[in-house]
């Protein structure tokens, strides 16, 4: 018969570590998807699932069943995620000079002739993930979370810990940032 994570809980705080082990492996897919939104290289994205497992077996003891354990544990890989971008920023300048010839193409399409740049999705998205990496840590985890997972400003809050009226700042600052990115590079490139 198969334990209820309940269970499973309160053995792993009775001591029995073994007990963690389902838990890993019903969620792992969904904390790998999660780090793969805030990461870019492979290693990266297990460094930081490692981290959220380490976390989460560390911090179990204030886990209150208030909620369920996903919810505990997603709101953990989020706040792990943020703790990577703000430790991990990168040189935001340079990403641009490289554009792959279909998001160039497109690009230059949506500069000269917008409503013609909506035929090439695939590119318009990977040009989007290029201005992602670009965002500063708070930008990024904004957008991620309210434009990409479509959460709520409410969702957000209780995931990050920031404040309703904080997260409508940040993302309000985040667009502005990314607008900024884009125009920046359709000047350098097109202009």
């Amino acid at each position: 018969m198969e334990r209820t994570e309940a269970e499973l809980i309160a053995a792993v705080l009775k001591g029995d570590p073994a007990s963690f082990e389902p838990l890993i492996q019903k969620y792992s897919p969904r904390v790998f998807a999660t780090a793969r939104r805030y990461a870019r290289r492979e290693s990266e994205i297990e460094d930081i699932v490692q981290e959220v497992w380490l976390k989460a077996y560390q911090k179990l003891k204030s886990f209150r069943g208030e909620a369920p354990f996903e919810h505990w544990l997603m709101r953990l890989a989020v706040r792990t995620c943020y703790d990577f971008l703000r430790s991990h920023q990168r040189n935001r300048e340079s990403a641009f000079s490289d554009l792959s010839e279909p998001e160039d193409d497109w690009l230059e399409r949506f500069v000269h002739h917008p409503e013609a740049a909506r035929d090439d999705a695939a590119a318009a998205r990977q040009l989007v993930q290029r201005v992602l990496q670009q965002l500063s840590p708070p930008a990024r985890l904004v957008i991620n979370l309210l434009e990409i997972e479509d959460r709520s400003v409410k969702e957000i809050s209780s995931l990050t810990g920031w404040s309703v009226p904080l997260v409508k700042v940040r993302a309000f600052r985040a667009r502005a940032e990314m607008r900024k990115l884009l125009a920046k590079i359709a000047k350098d490139k097109y202009l």
